[in-house]
C-alpha cells in the first residue's frame, strides 16, 4: 500500500480565493449568504437566500478559445486545479502528461446555461440555442473531462457525480486510485455553480431557508432556531501525492489521507440514516487503523436541515464521542458537489494554523442533536493532528475522510 499526502490545495468560495482572505473573513464573523434580488422572479420560489461568488480572478490566458467548453462550474474546477497545482509546483511538470496522473473531481450537475439551451429546443421547437458546446457544458463529468484536456492529463478520469458527496468522494477516489498503485498524483476535489433551479429543489421539499430579510442570519447549523439550508457556490481542489514521490521532489505536504470510507442507507432517498452515517465514520476510522480517541476534530456536514443536523450529530457523538465539531457551511451556505472539497482545503488549513472555526449563527445547540462539543462564537486556539471530515448526499450517499497534519 501507498502513502497518498496532500501536497497542493487551493479553492474558490463566497468568502474569497485564498485561504488568507477566506480566514480573515471568519475572524471577523463575516457571511458569504446575500439575498438574490435576481430570483424574484420565481415568485413561488421561497427562499431568495445564496452564497454566489462574486467576480472571481480569471487569468488572461483563460482566453474564448479555452473556455468555449466551460461552463461557470467548469471554469472554476479548471482554475481551482491550476491554482492547486501551482501551490503543488507541480505546474509544467512531465508528471501531469506522462499517464501517471490522473482526476477525480464531481458536481452534482454541469452548467444550467446549457440546460437552457435544450429546454429551448424541447419547449419551442427550435434549437437555434444549441451548438456544439451545449451538451459539453451541461454533462456531469464537464469539469474533469475539461481538466483533462486544460492540463493534457493522460491518467485515470473519475468524475463524480453524487449531489453533496460528489468533491469528497472524489477525493477518496483519489486517494484509494494512489494507495493502490494506479496512478502517482491526482487532482481531485469537487465544484458547484450557482442557480435557483439548484434551489429550486431543496424548497419543494421545505427544506430551504425562508429569512430572507436577515441573510446573514442563516444558514444556522445544529441551531435550534435554524429552519433550513441556503444554496452556494465554488470550487476547491486538492493534489493528492503518493508520499515518496513528494518527498523526493521536496514537496510541502499538507496532510497525509489515513482513512477514507463511503457506504449508503439503502432505504430512502431524502430521509438520512443516522446507523449507516455512523458506520460510514467507523469504516473510515478501520480504514486509518485509529481509534475514535485519536480524532481531534470533526468537520461536520452541517446543513441546517432539521432532519440531517439531528441524524448526523446523534451518529457523531455515538461513534466518536463528545468531539469538537463545527461546520463551515454556517459561512458559505450548502455549495453541493464543492462542499467535501472545500471543508477538506479549509480544515487542513485550521490543522496547519492551530485555529478551529466556529459554526455561525449557533446560538443555542437543538436538544436533539447529539452530545458535541460544539464551536460557538469565537475561533478556539487548538494543537489539531486528525481531523475527520464527513460529507453526506441525497440518495443515501455516505463519506467520511481522515487527515493527519503534515509537517
Amino acid at each position: 500500500m501507498k502513502r497518498v499526502v496532500v501536497t497542493g490545495m487551493a479553492g474558490i468560495t463566497s468568502l474569497g480565493e485564498t485561504a488568507d482572505e477566506i480566514f480573515l473573513k471568519f475572524h471577523e464573523g463575516k457571511s458569504g449568504i446575500c439575498y438574490m434580488p435576481d430570483w424574484e422572479q420565481y415568485p413561488d420560489l421561497r427562499t431568495k437566500l445564496a452564497g454566489p461568488v462574486i467576480n472571481f480572478q480569471i487569468a488572461k490566458h483563460f482566453n474564448r478559445k479555452v473556455t468555449r467548453g466551460m461552463g461557470r462550474v467548469a471554469l472554476m474546477s479548471v482554475i481551482s486545479a491550476e491554482n492547486a497545482l501551482q501551490d503543488a509546483g507541480l505546474l509544467g511538470n512531465d508528471v501531469l502528461q506522462n499517464g501517471e496522473t490522473g482526476v477525480a473531481y464531481g458536481s452534482s450537475a454541469g452548467s444550467v446555461d446549457a440546460v437552457r439551451e435544450f429546454g429551448n429546443m424541447l419547449i419551442d421547437q427550435d434549437m437555434s440555442k444549441i451548438n456544439a458546446t451545449t451538451y459539453i457544458r451541461m454533462m456531469s463529468h464537464t469539469s474533469a473531462v475539461n481538466m483533462t484536456v486544460y492540463f493534457g492529463l493522460k491518467g485515470l478520469t473519475l468524475p463524480t457525480s453524487s449531489a453533496c458527496t460528489s468533491g469528497s468522494m472524489a477525493i477518496g477516489q483519489a486517494y484509494e486510485a494512489i494507495k493502490y498503485g494506479k496512478q502517482t498524483v491526482m487532482i481531485a476535489g469537487g465544484a458547484e455553480e450557482l442557480s435557483a433551479a439548484g434551489a429550486a429543489v431543496f424548497d419543494v421539499l421545505l427544506a430551504t431557508s425562508g429569512m430572507n430579510d436577515q441573510p446573514e442570519k442563516s444558514p444556522r447549523p445544529f441551531d435550534s432556531q435554524r429552519d433550513g439550508l441556503v444554496i452556494g457556490e465554488g470550487a476547491g481542489c486538492l493534489i493528492l501525492e503518493e508520499y515518496e514521490h513528494a518527498k523526493q521532489r521536496g514537496a510541502k505536504i499538507y496532510a497525509e489521507i489515513l482513512g477514507y470510507a463511503s457506504n449508503t442507507d439503502g432505504q430512502h432517498v431524502t430521509k438520512p440514516d443516522t446507523e449507516r452515517m455512523g458506520q460510514c465514520m467507523q469504516m473510515a476510522l478501520k480504514d486509518a487503523a485509529l481509534d475514535a480517541s485519536q480524532i481531534d476534530y470533526v468537520n461536520a456536514h452541517g446543513t441546517s436541515t432539521d432532519q440531517g443536523d439531528i441524524a448526523e450529530s446523534q451518529a457523531t457523538a455515538r461513534i466518536l464521542g463528545r468531539k469538537p465539531i463545527s461546520s463551515l457551511k454556517s459561512y458559505f451556505g450548502h455549495t453541493l458537489g464543492a462542499c467535501g472539497a472545500i471543508e477538506a482545503w479549509l480544515g487542513i488549513e485550521m490543522m496547519h494554523r492551530g485555529e478551529l472555526i466556529p459554526t455561525l449563527n449557533l446560538d443555542e445547540v437543538d436538544p436533539q442533536c447529539g452530545d458535541l462539543d460544539y464551536i460557538t462564537q469565537q475561533v478556539r486556539v487548538s494543537d489539531i493532528n486528525i481531523m475527520m471530515s464527513n460529507n453526506f448526499a441525497f440518495g443515501g450517499i455516505n463519506t467520511s475522510l481522515i487527515f493527519k497534519r503534515g509537517t
